[in-house]
């Protein structure tokens, strides 16, 4: 229902209620009619549904199957170390759930407790949950809009709407209905909305809507959606599915192949068990979990605060970050940036001499101060005052010296204020309003100026600027009734103040930064047109004519498939609601985009839910904006996301290295194991063999990879392209031919070790392997550097890794007691080096590879 377009009889009408209330009866008959006036959660979960959802994803399936085939084996190492990764993925997933709740409760706490109403006639306090549509409530300076509610008597009454809205100005209202149109939430003069704040004034308003069909209702509606998986969830998703199938099905090649060879059913049935559980990545899950924490405890020494953990990968992949304006992009506090002052100087001779705009911006307010020093009141006057008292000019101290005797205040009809204060030569009125109605109330003498005091007046609208301007007049004496018509004419004007919410001088270079690095800043506010686009254009948002800007009922007016054709050229969206938010990041979204939204409203928390990563601001943003969000900026610093993406694409990049370094090793046991009967050669490896493999040389240097530098470019490249699997750019290939080249060395140490009657065959079969997979991780720490460029000591926790590594196989080779567990004999010095020597043969080939692409390139 459009309320604020309908007037007062037909509103009384379709409520059925009157000035003075509804009576008790018909108020508990809607009570159960529309219920109780309370936001709603969607039907919770129990906590064993919750971590029972945590063991039914297809990857967690196969690690409890890998668990219960290690188990079979007869490896309970294995089957611990299986079923403890099971076990963290459901807690990180559980408490991810459970925190999502959180953001609906804060929600709740938006609303008022207590409504006092109207009960025909008589006034009443009730709990504001008992609230319902028809009702009569009585508001004033201070409180909390209990329910949505269309205005009927007003008095001075401002609003601040800025957590709905995402405006910084306070919003006044009056009580006439609006004439037919499309209307943004911030335009609609005659509504008040549930949770927000009244900051002047009082006021009767009769209740539109309560509950979840309130606009505080929709936006949790909005709230109570899926989380979003991120791009790292969906590719490992699709290649876990299909990687388990194919190596469950080589498996079985292998055993049959086996088999039909003559070797022992139970050796081969082992091995090709042994086998699958060591190909399938089972430690993936939890090592990328690891990755990600340690990526979080990193970005919380930069002031961005993880919520959801695969949000810090998520920062890698994004290609639009759509930010909010008030309090992300500015400071989210009007400021007087520009003044002009007219050729008429007379009055300053009135104020001793001192600068009459700026005595006149100082007393012509009602901004006090509290006992901390903080200014309250409206948001544009105190932006007045700050400039006044920057000038060292203050209210309190001036009124000792001209003291204020009267006033006329400030209403909708008239847009202007006066003050009259007592000076030694008579009384003085000061009028603070907007410019054009100004213009219509000065002297003669100074109307053949208007054209030029219109032209600087616009020359301030263009910067984006929200115009006051302030004149005055002598009077012989006060008045002995104060009409307004008769004070506030043949006025003389003495200027005018330009003011803005500023925008943060960091986030410039940050935007320049994001378009560095292949991403695109949006700004959505809720704002007017010129003011978004003048900040738009200082910050660098929009530099072309290319760049659209559009507004809410623009946007309003576009179908799905027009907006679709134009989204991705959009760079600010002005007068925006909640609903069209989403609908910007849905748009996104569909044409395969991946988005960042900052904001600190509780307009944004649909749109921060909703995007593949929401950033909310932990100093002015409100708790339903941070719980809805996966990630908080801890400075309010928009430059802080740009360190984040920086952090993203790191940990995406040592993510990518560490499933390369995994499936190349997975890749050279498969083909050890399966090229051997080809070559006529025995099993190379034990089933014992290949779970200390999987356990030891895979485990231990691929966590370590984690801590890897980032990449020299890697804020010149642009976002990994939405739509590229995992193994794009040569990965696939680089697994295949490395992982061939190590079963190759592999089978060709052990060949020769046989053809040499070495007894030690195996042990030598099984290091070379070992050592091989050491190698390779020391040369893919760079995707295009040598690591005799980047350095062998810049990853040290790679370095005792693989010390450690190195240390427990010889362990096991040496130490008799491990001998007679893994089936090892010890080796000679010279069988030792000529191992490791042929080890070294995948190292050096990777090192030539990117010597070749670097050529190339």
């Amino acid at each position: 229902m459009k309320w604020h377009l309908l007037p007062l009889s037909e509103i009384t009408q379709l409520l059925n209620t009157t000035p003075s209330g509804l009576d008790a009866i018909t108020a508990s008959e809607r009570l159960i009619e529309h219920g109780k006036n309370q936001i709603e959660d969607s039907k919770k979960r129990s906590v064993l549904q919750m971590i029972l959802s945590q063991l039914t994803d297809f990857m967690i399936l196969i690690l409890i199957a890998a668990a219960i085939i290690s188990g079979i084996v007869g490896d309970l190492t294995d089957t611990i170390i299986i079923l403890t990764i099971i076990i963290l993925n459901a807690v990180v997933g559980f408490i991810q759930e459970y925190r999502a709740e959180k953001a609906m409760e804060a929600l709740k706490k938006m609303a008022a407790n207590l409504a006092r109403i109207l009960r025909k006639g008589d006034m009443m306090d009730i709990p504001a949950s008992d609230l319902v549509p028809g009702d009569v409530v009585m508001l004033e300076a201070g409180n909390i809009i209990p329910a949505d509610i269309r205005f009927f008597e007003t008095y001075q009454i401002k609003v601040d709407e800025s957590a709905l809205t995402g405006e910084s100005n306070n919003v006044e209202k009056s009580t006439d209905e609006l004439p037919e149109g499309n209307y943004a939430l911030g335009d609609q003069t005659n509504m008040g909305y549930k949770g927000t704040h009244i900051t002047n004034g009082r006021a009767l308003a009769y209740v539109v809507a309560t509950g979840m069909e309130t606009e505080l209702g929709l936006i949790a509606k909005m709230i109570q959606t899926d989380e979003t998986s991120t791009p790292l969830q969906k590719r490992l998703a699709a290649f876990g599915k299909r990687l388990s199938v194919g190596i469950l099905i080589i498996c079985t090649i292998i055993f049959f192949i086996g088999w039909l060879r003559g070797e022992p059913i139970l050796l081969m049935l082992i091995t090709s068990i042994s086998l699958a559980v060591a190909a399938i990545p089972e430690a993936m899950p939890a090592l990328v979990t690891i990755a990600l924490a340690f990526g979080a405890k990193r970005l919380v020494k930069s002031n961005a605060l993880i919520r959801k953990l695969p949000a810090v990968e998520t920062l890698g992949s994004v290609t639009f970050i759509c930010s909010d304006k008030t309090g992300t992009l500015t400071l989210n506090k009007m400021t007087v940036q520009e003044v002009y002052e007219t050729a008429d100087k007379k009055f300053n001779t009135v104020f001793a001499g001192r600068d009459a705009l700026v005595m006149a911006m100082a007393l012509n307010n009602d901004v006090s101060k509290d006992k901390n020093g903080i200014w309250l009141g409206d948001s544009t006057e105190v932006a007045l005052v700050q400039y006044a008292f920057d000038k060292n000019l203050e209210r309190t101290n001036l009124e000792l010296e001209f003291p204020r005797i009267a006033e006329l205040p400030f209403d909708s009809t008239r847009k202007c204020m006066t003050t009259l204060h007592e000076t030694e030569n008579g009384i003085i009125a000061i009028t603070k309003g907007a410019v054009d109605v100004l213009l219509n109330k000065l002297t003669d003498n100074q109307k053949s100026l208007i054209p030029q005091f219109e032209l600087e007046v616009n020359e301030m609208a263009k910067k984006g600027y929200r115009v006051l301007g302030y004149a005055m007049k002598t009077l012989p004496s006060i008045p002995e009734k104060l009409i307004a018509d008769e004070v506030e004419s043949s006025l003389t004007l003495i200027g005018f103040a330009g003011m803005i919410d500023p925008p943060r001088e960091e986030a410039k270079q940050a935007v320049t930064e994001c378009k560095q690095a292949g991403i695109i800043p949006v700004m959505i506010t809720g704002d007017h047109k010129l003011t978004a686009e003048a900040i738009a254009k200082h910050l660098g948002i929009i530099t072309s004519e290319e760049d659209l800007i559009v507004t809410g009922s623009e946007l309003a007016a576009l179908t799905v498939k027009q907006f679709q054709d134009i989204v991705e050229k959009v760079k600010v969206y002005a007068r925006v609601n909640p609903e069209q938010k989403l609908e910007i990041i849905n748009a996104l979204q569909n044409k395969n985009q991946f988005v960042a939204m900052t904001g600190d409203g509780v307009n944004d928390a649909p749109a921060l839910k909703n995007a593949d990563i929401g950033i909310a601001m932990g100093i002015n943003g409100t708790e339903v904006s941070k719980e809805a969000s996966h990630m908080i900026l801890l400075d309010d610093n928009f430059a802080t996301i740009v360190i984040a993406v920086r952090h993203g694409r790191r940990i995406f990049d040592n993510i990518l290295k560490f499933i390369k370094y995994t499936m190349t090793s997975n890749s050279g046991e498969i083909w050890v194991i399966f090229l051997a009967p080809f070559l006529l050669l025995p099993v190379p490896l034990l089933a014992v063999h290949i779970l200390w493999i999987n356990l030891v040389t895979d485990g231990l240097p691929g966590l370590a990879l984690a801590s890897e530098p980032s990449e020299p470019n890697i804020m010149n490249r642009p976002p990994r392209d939405p739509k590229q699997n995992i193994f794009a750019g040569g990965m696939a290939i680089h697994i295949l031919w490395v992982g061939l080249l190590m079963g190759v060395v592999t089978l060709g140490m052990q060949a020769w070790a046989i053809h040499s009657d070495n007894t030690q065959w195996q042990t030598m079969a099984f290091t070379v392997l070992c050592f091989s997979q050491l190698g390779h991780v020391m040369a893919i720490r760079s995707e295009r550097e040598s690591i005799f460029k980047i350095g062998v000591f810049t990853n040290k926790p790679l370095l005792a890794a693989l010390v450690l590594t190195v240390a427990l196989q010889m362990m096991i080779i040496y130490t008799p007691f491990f001998n007679d567990i893994f089936k090892t004999e010890p080796l000679s010095l010279n069988e030792l080096l000529l191992t490791l020597a042929v080890s070294s043969i995948v190292f050096w080939a990777v090192e030539i590879e990117k010597w070749i692409k670097n050529r190339k390139r």
